[in-house]
């Protein structure tokens, strides 16, 4: 729909958003594609930074997704980092805004950006996505998987997910679809940006 670095860009205030956020580099434009069954939806990246702008992708008439840019590297220029707090501000507070997705790399864990992020997303839904299990054994990742909700308590959800295999996506599709479902939006309908 449409890339944004100002407010006055955000398509209207209605219908139902849930946004999508984790630090650069996790694997948010990966989860994004599988999860809406589309392979080149979000841009992914091997290189960290590359989402500077809120984007809107439509799924429906009352219903998008909102790709945020990664947090924790410092890639773009100081005066394009210094609107990210306004734009966040800005996508907090709208009513549209039903639910984040919290994609962290499960081979880092839940970080102090990661922390971070929940708190801004305090009153909303927050869904983490243990990225990349995949490159973890099955012991591995059931410890980080259970010290993951551990520290995130009620406050949160948590699964593991990997784009790669495609391991937990059709519970991250059931996750999305339960929040999407009063607008009767299909994640794996055709989306267009």
């Amino acid at each position: 729909m449409v890339s944004a670095a100002a407010p006055a860009q955000f398509p209207a205030d209605r219908g139902v958003e849930v946004a999508f956020a984790g630090r650069s580099n996790a694997g948010k434009s990966s989860a994004i594609n599988a999860i809406v069954a589309r392979r080149a939806l979000a841009r992914a990246s091997k290189t960290p930074g590359r989402t500077r702008l809120i984007n809107f992708f439509s799924l429906s008439a009352q219903a998008r997704l909102v790709d945020l840019p990664g947090y924790g590297y410092a890639s773009a220029p100081e005066r394009e980092r210094r609107t990210w707090p306004a734009l966040m501000e800005a996508l907090r507070r709208r009513a549209a805004l039903r639910g984040v997705f919290l994609i962290v790399d499960a081979r880092r864990g839940i970080g102090a950006g990661d922390q971070a992020l929940i708190e801004w997303a305090s009153g909303q839904r927050v869904h983490v996505l243990l990225s990349k299990s995949d490159k973890l054994s099955r012991n591995e990742a059931r410890r980080t998987l259970s010290a993951a909700a551990a520290m995130l308590g009620p406050g949160a959800t948590v699964q593991l997910f990997s784009a790669h295999t495609g391991a937990g996506v059709e519970q991250a599709q059931h996750t999305l679809g339960a929040w999407l479902e009063a607008h009767g939006s299909d994640p794996a309908e055709r989306s267009e940006e």
